[in-house]
């Protein structure tokens, strides 16, 4: 007994729960102030991520350039990583459109059976048959999630909650490409040229893929930036939100990836179901659905079985 607290006592341990719950926090705020862009008729998903690889790209390409130290990894892996993450941000935050939060945030545990078979394969992480039941249990609330949206399109808070249940899913699975990649680059060189070059590479991402929808002017997002520039400054707070909270994620995420992995990571995000149930009960009176909580409890049960004993 003694023995096993002191295991879980350990100051390790105590960082990585603690720093799973702030990216759960910070995760679920930045669902919260995309939701609330939705509900306000801003539609740049695109925009929303480029201030916050700007901020990467100046704070950590400025602590790099100052250290004057050689780049450890190959550039063109920074390109691919970048394109994932951008792409990835893209969908879901285009998802909001179309569902509600509380699915957004349940739905993305897609990524953590993802991140198993990745570095299941690429890391050569070892897990037994209590974590692929354990996982099997956080799926069996997203399908319970789906079936909820899909069924009762009268509480489902979205003009189409099946498309945006798919676009959460298939984000998921870009963000588990993303999360791998990046536990392998921080455990092989360092976490300030990671974000470095992940910043420099999402911005110029970024702007090259806003410069090809504003081409199109006939495109939804053209439209809703146009609203978002023409309407009041109280517009900015939530999209100026976003960026603060998706910096400090990105910021922290290393830090989680390199004492606990990949799949932790994405296990501790699954507490940001709670605070998305809270936030929909609180900040926008909305009544919901019993089958989230059926949904969430399974997620939570499957995180428990999951965590009964780590594996080797």
């Amino acid at each position: 007994g003694g023995g096993c607290r002191a295991r879980w006592l350990r100051r390790e341990v105590l960082l990585a729960l603690a720093l799973g719950q702030l990216v759960s926090l910070l995760i679920t705020s930045t669902g919260f102030s995309s939701s609330e862009l939705a509900r306000r008729g801003i539609n740049a998903p695109t925009s929303q991520s480029l201030l916050n690889y700007i901020l990467l790209a100046l704070v950590y390409g400025g602590i790099l350039l100052y250290r004057r130290q050689p780049l450890t990894t190959k550039w063109y892996y920074y390109l691919i990583l970048g394109i994932i993450d951008v792409e990835a941000n893209y969908i879901v935050v285009k998802s909001y459109q179309y569902t509600s939060l509380t699915s957004v945030m349940l739905l993305d545990c897609w990524s953590i059976p993802c991140v198993i078979v990745l570095t299941w394969i690429f890391l050569k992480t070892k897990y037994g048959f209590r974590k692929f039941f354990g996982v099997g249990v956080c799926v069996a609330g997203l399908i319970l999630v789906v079936f909820s949206d899909v069924h009762a399109s009268d509480r489902a808070k979205g003009p189409k909650p099946l498309k945006g249940d798919l676009l959460v899913i298939v984000g998921s699975m870009l963000y588990a490409c993303s999360n791998v990649t990046e536990e392998y680059l921080v455990k092989k060189n360092n976490r300030i040229e990671l974000m470095a070059m992940l910043g420099i590479f999402g911005a110029v991402i970024s702007g090259i893929q806003i410069t090809c929808i504003f081409l199109d002017i006939t495109t939804e997002v053209f439209l809703s930036e146009k609203n978002f520039i023409r309407s009041n400054g109280m517009q900015v707070f939530p999209f100026i939100g976003f960026a603060l909270a998706m910096f400090l994620f990105y910021s922290t995420v290393p830090t989680v990836l390199k004492i606990c992995g990949a799949t932790m990571l994405n296990l501790s995000l699954l507490t940001s179901d709670m605070w998305a149930v809270l936030i929909r009960i609180f900040a926008y009176h909305e009544k919901v659905d019993w089958m989230y909580f059926v949904a969430f409890a399974c997620t939570a049960g499957g995180l428990l079985v999951y965590s009964y004993r780590s594996s080797k």
